[in-house]
């Protein structure tokens, strides 16, 4: 029997935008190098009529998570207010057409097209993979459920729970596993779009509710609060405090051109009380959170706050599933859509598919890395292709958490400086199967690190120089897994696409999480 081989130089699994920005440096730096583009195969198990971007274009996530650089490192070394993003990721906001914060999936699914088309690269939709053959440890093929075989050099995994790599043979564990917790995981966010709902009318909706919610004399509100706490007297008064800052203000909204930062739990407790459920996301599962709204244009609301827990192995199956929302959370969903279609909203939509935050981690990299690494300041100034600055972000918490640092003896505190890093790739390399890279919060992550590894801008700058590292394979036919941070930097620097570089070092937090981490860790990671 003849089979249907297609072959291609460059694979990638998964439309993350980390992954179609690596495989758009892999074919720019290709043509500079040899004056024509490579062949390039972008794979999603996705529809891609649907849209190309993973969560932030299905996935509907508008509210972009920016490098938080703060105002002292701004003034002192004259930077943006978000630092000085990856090349390529800037370019892609800018097509996208995005202020600050605020993506509309719409533009941003015109934009990848336009850049994987330049790149002249294929793409095909709603991939399931049969089986991966190898030829000694690098991938060779993969082998499709409608049976055809597509043949690379190099392979490149954008997934979020490195689903190609799984089935390449690399260990992943599962949920926060490097710290012995395999059944503990960030929650999913549903995001919704609302229209009708006017920035100032969602202003005045939740300062009518702080005001109420807030005043002991207002008998009916606190009758609501009360509802919202499930009748627990001590969570309403908790509620109550958060509702209010240090200085007596009330906690309203904040906003910005193309956003608003929910600070308070106001419009939470409106919620959860029309509802009938408890605002305790530890003992329901479910919470209409304090959310993160992008301002889109047409009167749009991009909505981050609908988050529901999942353990470990659901997080793996939603995504291997293309992270479709269940029939519970859509459930849940249309009560959101009837309580806001009251408030003044003319229409409600959901994403087609989850904003999965993390699904475990790859173990067998070329070198990991940890929360204290990001800690200390990442990779050296001389092999750094990029700068991130952000918090250890474990919205929703980590379960068990605590339980299992007191059970170690650990009694310090598990806050820590939000890191200020520079960036490498090594992390994403797979020792093993030295073709493969896996570009996504699967990475090779150990500790607090994929708490803030996650977050696309800091993978997209991962993503580039992925990208370039597997062109500097497939040109001096050495193995992806040997080109070293060094390597992709000197090829950012003459081409002008080196970003300014920031990291920081804080030691004494990095110390203590390097203690907290060994200590919390040993034995859990198994390569």
């Amino acid at each position: 029997m003849v089979r249907d081989v297609r072959s291609y130089d460059i694979i990638g699994y998964g439309d993350e935008v980390p992954g179609v920005l690596a495989l758009v440096a892999a074919a720019r730096e290709y043509r500079r190098r040899t004056n024509r583009y490579p062949r390039v195969l972008l794979m999603s198990k996705g529809s891609l009529q649907e849209g190309i971007g993973g969560h932030l274009v299905r996935g509907g996530l508008a509210y972009l998570d920016r490098s938080q650089v703060s105002r002292e490192l701004q003034k002192s070394l004259g930077l943006d207010t978000f630092g000085s993003p990856p090349t390529l990721y800037r370019e892609f906001l800018q097509r996208s057409g995005v202020i600050g914060i605020g993506l509309d999936p719409r533009k941003a699914n015109a934009a990848l097209k336009e850049m994987l088309l330049q790149a002249g690269v294929d793409l095909l939709s709603k991939v399931e993979i049969q089986a991966v053959s190898k030829e000694g440890q690098k991938i060779a093929s993969i082998t499709t459920s409608r049976g055809t075989i597509y043949s690379a050099k190099q392979f490149i995994d954008a997934t979020v729970n490195a689903e190609l790599a799984q089935v390449a043979g690399v260990k992943k564990l599962k949920g926060f596993q490097t710290f012995g917790l395999p059944e503990s995981e960030l929650p999913v966010s549903l995001v919704f779009e609302t229209q009708g709902l006017s920035v100032r009318r969602l202003k005045e909706l939740d300062y009518t509710y702080l005001k109420r919610f807030t005043n002991l004399g207002d008998t009916q509100a606190q009758k609501y609060l009360l509802h919202a706490a499930g009748m627990n007297a001590k969570l309403a008064e908790q509620l109550r405090l958060e509702m209010i800052e240090p200085r007596g203000n009330l906690r309203t909204l904040w906003g910005g051109h193309d956003y608003i930062d929910v600070r308070s739990p106001a419009l939470s407790i409106a919620y959860h009380s029309f509802r009938g459920t408890k605002l305790s996301f530890s003992e329901t599962g479910i919470i209409l959170d304090e959310g993160n709204i992008a301002i889109l244009p047409g009167e749009r609301l991009s909505w981050n706050a609908l988050l529901f827990a999942v353990t470990g192995s659901e997080a793996e199956s939603l995504a291997r599933s293309g992270g479709k929302p269940t029939p519970k959370m859509l459930e849940e969903m249309s009560f959101v859509a009837t309580w806001l279609k009251s408030l003044g909203a003319t229409s409600v939509t959901s994403a087609s598919e989850l904003y999965i935050r993390h699904a475990g981690n790859v173990t067998g990299v070329v070198e990991p890395l940890t929360g204290a690494k990001m800690l200390m300041g990442g990779v050296p100034e001389s092999e750094a292709l990029a700068s991130f600055a952000y918090h250890f972000d474990v919205r929703g918490g980590i379960k068990g958490m605590g339980e299992k640092a007191k059970s170690q003896g650990w009694m310090n505190s598990l806050s820590f400086k939000p890191p200020v890093f520079n960036v490498g790739i090594r992390h994403a390399l797979i020792k093993n199967v030295p073709n493969l890279a896996v570009v996504s919060p699967g990475s090779g992550f150990e500790g607090f690190s994929s708490s803030a590894g996650r977050i696309v801008e800091f993978n997209a700058a991962v993503g580039q120089g992925v990208g370039i590292a597997a062109i500097n394979a497939l040109l001096t036919g050495k193995n992806m897994a040997d080109v070293s941070n060094r390597e992709v930097r000197q090829v950012l620097a003459e081409t002008g696409q080196l970003p300014r570089i920031y990291g920081r070092a804080h030691p004494q937090d990095g110390f203590l999480l390097a203690q907290f981490e060994s200590l919390v860790t040993g034995g859990a990671v198994v390569a």
